[in-house]
C-alpha cells in the first residue's frame, strides 16, 4: 500500500508542478522583469506601491472581502444553528435553498440587483414615484451585499455540520453548572466550532477578494484588484503584463496570508469532541420558534431575490436598452436564435473537468488522509494551493507557460478544462478526504493480506464505499465550472465561448435582456442536478455543497 501511495503522490505532484507551480512561477517571473527588455527590476512593485489608484484597488478588494466575510458569518452562522438545532417548518427545502446562491454566478446576481436597485432600477423607479428616495446601489454596499448573499453558503454548511458533531454531554454539563442557553451557545458552542467557521469564513474571503465578474458590474469608477489586473494582462490600449504579474502577486499574498493566519490560530487549539449522534433539536416556545423560521426563511428567500429578478426579467421585452412590463419570450428567442455551441461548450468543459478533476482529486484525497509522511504532507499542501489563487491569475500564468513551445494549449478546450481541473482541486481533494476519515481501515488490510493488490483494493473497495462524497464533490465541481467567469474570461476563444461568457459581454453592451434569458438556462441546467441530489442526501441531514 505504502508503494501505491507514493506513486499516487509522485504523480499527483508531478501534474500541479506543471499545471499550477510553473504557470504560477511564470507570473511571478513577469513581476519582476522590465517589459521588452527582460531586465531584472523590483521597479513594478515600486510603481504600485507609489500609486495611489492601485494602492486604491488592494484597499478596496481587502475592504470589500472583510465586509462581505463579516456579514456572512453574520448571517450564516445564525441560520446554520438554526438548522442543526431547531425544528424548523420546511427545513429539508429551507437546507436546499440555501446552497442554491452558489449556482448562480455572482456577477449575473450583481446584474440582477441593478436591474432592480439601479438608477433606472424597477424597484427604485416604483420608490421614487411614491416619493421614497433611495440610494445607489453602485459601488462598495452594493458589491458587499452581493458577496454577502451569494457567498453566505460558504459558511452555513461547515458550520452546519460542526452544529451537528458537538458533544451533547458538553452542553449538558454546562447548563448543569447553571449557564443559560445562551451562555453555552457563546462560551461552548462557537468555540467548539470555530474551525468550522473560519473554513467558511476564509472561503468567502479569498472568492470575494479574487472576484473579478461583481466589481467589473456594480464597481463604476472605483477601482479592484481582480478587474485591474485583467485590465493590464487584456487591454487592448494599457496592456502591461509586468505591471499585472505584481499585481497577481500581491492578490496571492493576501490569500495566503489570509490562509496562514487560520492554520496559524488551528493549530495552536484543540477542537475534536466525543460525538457519537447529532445532538437533539432545542426544546424552544412556540414564539422562539417562531422567530427561528421567520429569520431563516427571510435569509434565504432575500439571498434568492437575484433568482427571481433574473428569471422575472428573462420573460420582459426590451425596446432597446429600456426594460418594460410587457410580456414575452423575445430573450428566448433571441438566445435560441443564435447558436447553441456555448452552452454546449458550457456542459461539455464542465463535465469533463468535472469528471477529471474526482479522478485526480479521489486518489489525492485517499493519500492524504490514509498515508502520514512528508510527501503526503506535501502533497496536502500543494494540493491546497489553488484555493489561494484567484482564476485570473491562474489563467494569466497558463498564457505565458502554454502560448509557446512544445506544449501549446491556448486557444483549445483543454487549457479551460486544466484551468478548472486545478482550480476545484482543493473540492475534490477534502470531500474524498473527508470521507476515507469516516471509513474503518482494517476493510482495506484485510483485502490486502487477502491477496489483492492495493491499487485494485482502492477500486474495488474504497472507491464505492467513498462514492457518496464523491458524487458530492463531482456536483459541486460541476456546477461551480459551468459559473465559472474569472478564468474563462481570460482563456476562451471563439470556438470554445461559453455561457458566462456570452453572458458577461451581454451584460457589458446592451443585451441585459439575452444575458438573463442565458442566466435563466444556466441556473436551470446547474439547479436540477444539485436538487435531485440533495434529495437524495437529505435524509443524512447534509447538503451535496
Amino acid at each position: 500500500m505504502k508503494r501505491f501511495a507514493t506513486i499516487v503522490a509522485l504523480v499527483a505532484l508531478v501534474l500541479l508542478a506543471v499545471f499550477l507551480l510553473y504557470p504560477l512561477a511564470l507570473v511571478l517571473d513577469a513581476s519582476i522583469r522590465i517589459d521588452g527588455t527582460g531586465a531584472f527590476t523590483f521597479g513594478n512593485y515600486a510603481a504600485i506601491v507609489k500609486s495611489r489608484y492601485y494602492l486604491g484597488s488592494i484597499g478596496n478588494s481587502l475592504l470589500a472581502a472583510t465586509f462581505a466575510t463579516g456579514l456572512a458569518c453574520g448571517i450564516g452562522i445564525p441560520l446554520a444553528f438554526c438548522l442543526a438545532r431547531i425544528d424548523l417548518p420546511g427545513r429539508a427545502l429551507l437546507l436546499t435553498l440555501a446552497s442554491l446562491p452558489l449556482v448562480l454566478p455572482s456577477f449575473v446576481s450583481a446584474y440582477a440587483l441593478v436591474l432592480l436597485f439601479g438608477h433606472a432600477g424597477v424597484v427604485t423607479t416604483a420608490l421614487r414615484g411614491i416619493g421614497i428616495p433611495i440610494g445607489s446601489i453602485y459601488g462598495m454596499p452594493g458589491i458587499v451585499i452581493v458577496f454577502t448573499l451569494t457567498l453566505y453558503p460558504y459558511v452555513v454548511m461547515p458550520v452546519l455540520a460542526g452544529f451537528q458533531a458537538v458533544d451533547a454531554s458538553m452542553e449538558e454539563a454546562a447548563r448543569n453548572l447553571g449557564g443559560s442557553q445562551s451562555y453555552v451557545v457563546r462560551t461552548v458552542l462557537l468555540p467548539i466550532v470555530m474551525p468550522a467557521i473560519l473554513a467558511g469564513g476564509l472561503l468567502v474571503f479569498i472568492e470575494a477578494l479574487e472576484n473579478f465578474g461583481v466589481p467589473a458590474v456594480l464597481a463604476e469608477d472605483r477601482p479592484f484588484l481582480a478587474v485591474d489586473i485583467f485590465k493590464l494582462f487584456a487591454g487592448e490600449s494599457d496592456a502591461n503584463p509586468a505591471a499585472a504579474g505584481a499585481l497577481s502577486v500581491l492578490l496571492i499574498a493576501c490569500t495566503a496570508l489570509a490562509l496562514l493566519v487560520q492554520r496559524h490560530y488551528l493549530g495552536k487549539r484543540r477542537f475534536s469532541t466525543n460525538a457519537r449522534s447529532a445532538p437533539a433539536k432545542l426544546a424552544l416556545s412556540p414564539g422562539l420558534r417562531l422567530l427561528a423560521a421567520i429569520m431563516s426563511w427571510g435569509i434565504v428567500i432575500a439571498s434568492l431575490l437575484p433568482f427571481a429578478a433574473v428569471l422575472m426579467v428573462s420573460v420582459l421585452r426590451f425596446r432597446g436598452p429600456v426594460l418594460t412590463w410587457e410580456l414575452g419570450l423575445d430573450n428566448y428567442a433571441t438566445l435560441l436564435s443564435g447558436s447553441y455551441r456555448p452552452l454546449l461548450n458550457t456542459l461539455t468543459l464542465a463535465s469533463v473537468a468535472a469528471v477529471a478533476t474526482m479522478l485526480i482529486g479521489a486518489p489525492i484525497g485517499y493519500v492524504v488522509a490514509r498515508h502520514r509522511s512528508r510527501l503526503s504532507g506535501l502533497l496536502d499542501f500543494v494540493g491546497m494551493v489553488p484555493f489561494a489563487v484567484s482564476g485570473t491569475i491562474l489563467a494569466i500564468g497558463l498564457i505565458v507557460a502554454f502560448n509557446s513551445g512544445p506544449l501549446v494549449l491556448t486557444g483549445g478546450w483543454l487549457i479551460l478544462v486544466i484551468a478548472y481541473v486545478v482550480r476545484k482541486l482543493p473540492f475534490a481533494i477534502r470531500s474524498s478526504s473527508a470521507i476515507v476519515h469516516q471509513l474503518d481501515p482494517s476493510l482495506e488490510e484485510a483485502s490486502i493480506n487477502l491477496g489483492v493488490s492495493p491499487s485494485k483494493t482502492f477500486a474495488t473497495l474504497t472507491v464505492p464505499l467513498m462514492a457518496s462524497g464523491l458524487v458530492g464533490g463531482l456536483v459541486l465541481v460541476w456546477i461551480t465550472a459551468a459559473s465559472e467567469l474569472s478564468s474563462t474570461v481570460v482563456l476562451y476563444s471563439s470556438r470554445w465561448v461559453t455561457t458566462t461568457v456570452v453572458m458577461y459581454h451581454a451584460i457589458e453592451g446592451t443585451g441585459a435582456g439575452l444575458a438573463a434569458a442565458a442566466a435563466a438556462v444556466l441556473i436551470l441546467v446547474t439547479a436540477v442536478p444539485l436538487l435531485l441530489i440533495n434529495r437524495r442526501i437529505n435524509k443524512q441531514e447534509t447538503t451535496v455543497i
